[in-house]
């Protein structure tokens, strides 16, 4: 779970730093990756959900 964090934190410091130059700068390209980020998290969070209720299980 520790790495599935980890994990997380990195690909949401790259999500913030792309919407803020697509917010701050108009950059249309960081738009496109702040996207992308944003869908990976989104699986990561469930998985995390997932891992988080079994290891409470146990």
């Amino acid at each position: 779970m520790e790495e599935l964090v980890k994990q997380i934190d990195a690909i949401y410091a790259e999500f913030k730093k792309d919407a803020e130059a697509q917010m701050v700068k108009g950059n249309k390209a960081a738009g496109l990756r702040a996207r992308k980020a944003a869908l990976t998290i989104t699986g990561l969070m469930k998985e995390f959900r997932k891992v988080s209720n079994e290891a409470t299980k146990a």
